[in-house]
C-alpha cells in the first residue's frame, strides 16, 4: 500500500520543508489541497527540495479554472519534477462553485469527463505534435500557435485522478482517468457496494487495466504514538464526519447504513449555524464506520481490515497544524500491505 502525506502549511517554505521530511521518512506521495491555499504552489516549492517522492494535488477545483490554465500549471510541475506530478481534480459541490467561486454550475460528472479529455488533447498536442482540435459541449480548444507550446517533455502525459463520491463520477474516473481520490467520508460498506462496482463499470467502458489505475483513500486513518494523541485526533475526525454528513451530496454514503435521518438532522443544524454542536450527534459506532483507528503499534491491522483489497494508497487524518508523523518503520510495514495498482501508464496512446 502506498502512503501519502499532506504538506499544506501557511508558507511555501514550510511546504518545502514538510515535503523534504516526508521524502526522508519514506512516504510515497505528498499531497497539496485547495482549502485555504492554492494547490499548485506548494508542489512547486516541493519540487525544489525533493528527488524521489510523488507530488499530487488532492485536489484542485476544476471548474473555476480553464483546462488550458490547468494544463500549463500541471505541465510545468510534470517537467520540473521529471514526471513525479499527478494532477488530482475535483468538481466541488454546487454551492461552492456558484457562491464561493462565482462560476456557473452544470451536471458535474459529464463536465469533468470532458475536462479530462480536453487536458489530454492539449497535452497530446504538446507532447506528440498532434493538431489541437477539441470540440466539446463545455470546452473548445482549437488554437495553439508554436510560440505558446512548451515543447515535448519526453515523459509522456500527466496522470490525472479525480475526486469521486457518487456513482456517476466513479464511472467517469474509471473510464477516462488514471486514478480516483475517494472522499474520507466513506465506509467499508460503501467501498464494497458502490465504489468498486461503479469503478469496474467505468474501467470496462474505457478498456482500462485496474493495475494501472490507483484507488486512493476511502476513509480516515487515525493514529499516533499513544492513546492520548489518538483520542485527540479521533475527536477532530468526529467533527469532520459531522461536517461532511451535513452535505446532501454525500447522503448516499449514509443511506448504506440507514442513517439518512442523521444526515438531515446535521444538514438542518448546519443551516442554523450550529457547527460546534454537530459533532455531538456522531456516536462512536458511526464514527468508527468511517475510520481505521489505532496507535502506531496497532494501526497496521486496522488499515488492512478497513482498506484491504480496494484502496491502493492512504494518508493519515491530521488536524490543522499537525505535520505528518508516521514513523519510517511503520511506513515500511504499511507499504508491504498488498495493492493492485502497479503504476501509471503515461504513454497516453502514444502515436
Amino acid at each position: 500500500m502506498r502512503i501519502a502525506a499532506g504538506i499544506v502549511s501557511p508558507t511555501l517554505q514550510q511546504c518545502a520543508a514538510r515535503a523534504r521530511a516526508a521524502e526522508q521518512a519514506g512516504y510515497d506521495t505528498v499531497l497539496s489541497m485547495e482549502n485555504q491555499h492554492d494547490p499548485f504552489l506548494p508542489l512547486a516549492a516541493a519540487v525544489l527540495g525533493t528527488d524521489r517522492i510523488e507530488l499530487a494535488t488532492a485536489v484542485a477545483i476544476a471548474f473555476p479554472r480553464s483546462p488550458m490554465v490547468v494544463a500549463n500549471a500541471a505541465w510545468d510541475l510534470h517537467v520540473s519534477s521529471a514526471g513525479r506530478f499527478v494532477l488530482g481534480l475535483g468538481s466541488q459541490v454546487k454551492g461552492h462553485n456558484e457562491r464561493r467561486f462565482s462560476v456557473p454550475w452544470s451536471a458535474p460528472a459529464p463536465r469533468l469527463r470532458e475536462y479530462v479529455l480536453a487536458l489530454r488533447a492539449i497535452w497530446r498536442c504538446w507532447e506528440y505534435g498532434e493538431k489541437l482540435d477539441f470540440n466539446g459541449t463545455h470546452y473548445r480548444f482549437t488554437l495553439m500557435p508554436p510560440n505558446f507550446m512548451p515543447g515535448a517533455s519526453g515523459l509522456g502525459l500527466v496522470p490525472v485522478s479525480i475526486a469521486a463520491v457518487g456513482a456517476a463520477m466513479l464511472r467517469v474516473a474509471g473510464e477516462v482517468c488514471d486514478g480516483v481520490r475517494l472522499h474520507p467520508f466513506c465506509t467499508r460498506r460503501y467501498l464494497d457496494n458502490v465504489v468498486l462496482p461503479q469503478l469496474e463499470v467505468g474501467l470496462a467502458r474505457g478498456k482500462r487495466a485496474r493495475e494501472r489505475f490507483e484507488i486512493s483513500g476511502g476513509g480516515f486513518v487515525v493514529t499516533g504514538p499513544d492513546d492520548a494523541s489518538v483520542a485527540e485526533r479521533l475527536e477532530w475526525v468526529r467533527a469532520r464526519v459531522a461536517f461532511y454528513g451535513s452535505t446532501r451530496s454525500y447522503f448516499p454514503v449514509l443511506e448504506q447504513h440507514d442513517l439518512q435521518d442523521l444526515g438531515m438532522k446535521l444538514h438542518r443544524m448546519s443551516v442554523a449555524g450550529q457547527w460546534r454542536e454537530m459533532a455531538q450527534q456522531i456516536p462512536d459506532d458511526v464514527l468508527h464506520l468511517f475510520t481505521a483507528v489505532g496507535r502506531h503499534d496497532t494501526i497496521e491491522a486496522a488499515v488492512a481490515q478497513r482498506f484491504g483489497g480496494i484502496s491502493d494508497a492512504i494518508s493519515e487524518a491530521l488536524p490543522p497544524g499537525h505535520a505528518p508523523g508516521i514513523p519510517p518503520d511503520l511506513i515500511a510495514d504499511l507499504q508491504r500491505l498488498p495493492r493492485r495498482f502497479h503504476g501509471y501508464d503515461m504513454r497516453g496512446d502514444q502515436p
